[in-house]
């Protein structure tokens, strides 16, 4: 690889790191709320590694390195460089690289997919690592990928074969795609939950079979009468093959999850507390989905706690397949004057919903009126925290139980020292700046509640029972006939779309956001009114410049060779863009007079809003929602990768988005610790590569 190319995938230098303020919050909690609280945080917390073990099989040994490497030297980096001999720029290179595997859980960016690799060279690496024998021996065994850019198709995450990286398939170089998705299909038909599994395609005396890993602390099935040994198809891909379910994958983290979840019961507030940690407990204990998916219901359930929690294998985004969940797991406070806003959100969600350019045959029979809290984050483990999250992901039980919606009041708070805006007009930066907090906060609220809490999918619940009359079905609008697909017993909505579905919905929400934004009752209950300081028109205005540039830039996440997109809302964005620029009449102009590009700006007219771009989105909204809801898996996959083809002329542009981006924040997380009097004490740490290193090192995990 030349060098040039190399340098692109240099860890960020340097980064932006940001510290997670929580103390207040923290400290207005009762003791046995703060114990509940950290007894869950540990649970969290304690899935580091399989967060890791889901991203390259190089992780782990990284951050054991880091960790050794820390301990070698009780954190005094500064003797470690000196009694090396690396220099100081060099020392500061690998805190930089170790701060950003942290901060992404892995050497794969959270956002987008791509491997980074440290600034500091490799031989200066080595000279720190000999000081620990046991960073020696670490580093002699992953130095090689830690360091590598070849094959090129490595440096991202994907399918084994297309030459990409996933390690939800561990040491499977030679499955493809084709046996995943077969293997998929035959879950569904046998009832078998993916989202805490992973898949090996193992050979052994020319025999090949294939392993399903279950995430269990116990090593074998609970009970006798369980199947556990499959007959696949007999043609091709899959050959007639055997397919396993082989139990204990990360089985010493889920046990000691397990533990502390126990531990957290014994402070829960109340019986449906209590309830659902139970089922977490057994879930993560046997292996059982089915009992995560009790644990969901019981969390729907629990409304309006002081302490909110939730963990488990829960976003399938990285899993190329798009089933597989990642590991994560929050605990949080609850900040009650934002969440006001949010409540009024939700009272009057029923008179928003019907505005939504889709008919009631399409949307939920009733709206289960969800919990929707603005967080304080203690802990959040996994591989990038969110602004914004609405869960469970379980079709079934947002159908039928609900949701609860929650945005994290700190994480979009948290700012980032001299960060630079780029790509808009100069007499747009003091509106942008001062709105851009307020204007992402109506967009959080309105993606989340409305967004992924719309909308029903019509489906054969049981055989021959439906959620809609089969015998007279809804008139699709899209065509102007009766529907004539819809989902199966068994089905879901990501088993059905697949790879494609986290970021096909991700559009639909964004989408939603942008559809109902602007509309004057909804800014009024964000404190934007007609007798308010800041004008409602003007953040709507900063929401759509806001958008737009989001597209543009998510042109960092797209990789020109594979025509691959890397990160699930940053492809959504960017056909939203699309949708602004096809809206016509120069609503929405890029343009440059350099070829470099080096002056690139984005113009929008704010006064065609609601003229151009709102009915623009309206119709790119109606498809997605229509072909989600009647499981057209056919059209709306043509649909979304039509809007998220990359032309020649935006892909001109790329360069200098690269050129000019920002390193995405890094967040250094407040640890818990058991005090001798019985309490709980907060620690935090500075917001600085190092104190996000020691957060790690203290976590002891």
């Amino acid at each position: 690889m030349s060098t040039s190319n190399r340098d692109h995938y240099l860890a960020d230098s340097p980064p932006t790191v940001c510290r997670l303020e929580i103390e207040p919050h923290f400290s207005n909690l009762e003791t046995k709320e703060k114990l509940y609280a950290h007894y869950i945080s540990r649970a969290s917390f304690l899935g580091t590694r399989v967060t890791m073990r889901q991203i390259s099989p190089e992780s782990e040994g990284i951050f054991d390195l880091i960790v050794d490497l820390y301990k070698s030297v009780h954190g005094d980096w500064k003797k470690l460089g000196e009694t090396t001999g690396v220099s100081e720029e060099n020392v500061k290179f690998w805190l930089e690289y170790a701060a950003g595997f942290l901060g992404n859980a892995g050497n794969y960016k959270s956002f987008g997919d791509e491997k980074f690799i440290p600034r500091i060279p490799e031989e200066e690496l080595a000279k720190l690592v000999a000081h620990s024998h046991k960073s020696n021996h670490i580093f002699e065994k992953i130095k090689g990928p830690i360091y590598s850019t070849d094959p090129e198709t490595q440096n991202l995450l994907g399918f084994p074969d297309a030459g990409h990286i996933s390690t939800y398939y561990p040491n499977s170089p030679d499955i493809t795609q084709a046996e995943i998705d077969a293997i998929q299909l035959f879950m569904i038909k046998n009832s078998l939950l993916p989202e805490n599994t992973r898949l090996s395609k193992v050979t052994h005396h020319h025999k090949t079979e294939y392993h399903l890993l279950k995430a269990s602390a116990a090593k074998h099935p609970q009970s006798k009468d369980e199947v556990v040994e499959y007959d696949l198809p007999a043609d091709a891909p899959l050959e007639g093959r055997k397919l396993k379910i082989v139990y204990g994958d990360h089985s010493e983290e889920m046990a000691k999850i397990a533990h502390n979840l126990e531990k957290a019961a014994e402070y829960a507030a109340n019986d449906t507390q209590r309830s659902m940690l139970e089922e977490y407990s057994k879930s993560f204990k046997v292996g059982s989905l089915e009992a995560h998916k009790e644990s969901q219901k019981y969390w729907v359930k629990d409304i309006g706690p002081k302490v909110e929690v939730n963990l488990g294998f829960i976003e399938t985004y990285r899993d190329p397949a798009g089933v597989r969940g990642e590991w994560e797991g929050f605990v949080a406070m609850v900040n009650e004057e934002r969440t006001r806003a949010f409540g009024e959100l939700v009272k009057n969600a029923e008179q928003f919903i019907p505005r939504l350019p889709w008919g009631k045959d399409f949307e939920k029979d009733k709206f289960l009126k969800p919990d929707f809290t603005s967080l304080e984050v203690l802990s959040f483990a996994g591989s990038g925290i969110p602004a914004g999250i609405n869960i469970p992901n379980y079709d079934d039980i947002r159908q039928t139980i609900g949701f609860k919606n929650v945005s994290l009041g700190n994480v979009l708070s948290a700012k980032a020292p001299n960060e630079k805006i780029t790509f808009i007009r100069e007499e747009d930066y003091a509106l942008y700046e001062k709105l851009r907090g307020p204007a992402f906060e109506v967009q959080v609220g309105l993606h989340e509640l409305l967004g992924h809490g719309t909308g029903k999918l019509l489906s054969e619940t049981s055989p021959g029972s439906y959620n809609f009359d089969f015998e007279n079905p809804p008139i699709n609008p899209l065509t102007g006939e009766k529907v004539k697909t819809w989902y199966k017993p068994g089905q879901t909505w990501g088993s059905v779309f697949g790879g494609i579905a986290a970021s096909y919905e991700e559009c639909r929400a964004e989408c939603v956001a942008m559809y109902l934004g602007g509309d004057a009752d909804i800014l009024e209950i964000f404190g934007f009114g007609s007798d308010s300081e800041i004008k409602g028109e003007d953040v709507l205005y900063i929401e759509y410049l806001s958008m737009a540039r989001a597209g543009l830039l998510a042109l960092e996440q797209w990789e020109p060779r594979t025509k691959k997109w890397g990160q699930a809302h940053m492809q959504a964005r960017f056909s939203i863009l699309k949708t602004f620029l096809e809206a016509g009449d120069n609503f929405v102009t890029i343009t440059s007079t350099t070829p470099d590009h080096d002056d690139l700006v984005i113009t929008l007219d704010r006064s065609k809003i609601v003229s151009h771009g709102k009915p623009a989105v309206g119709k790119y909204l109606e498809k997605l929602s229509i072909y989600k809801s009647i499981a057209d898996v056919e059209g709306g996959t043509q649909l979304y990768a039509e809007t998220t083809t990359v032309d020649d002329v935006m892909a001109g542009y790329r360069n200098v988005v690269l050129k000019k981006k920002q390193p995405r924040k890094q967040f250094v997380e407040a640890n818990t610790f058991l005090k001798r009097d019985g309490g709980v004490e907060l620690k935090q740490y500075d917001a600085t590569p190092e104190g996000l290193i020691q957060s790690y090192v203290e976590r002891d995990v």
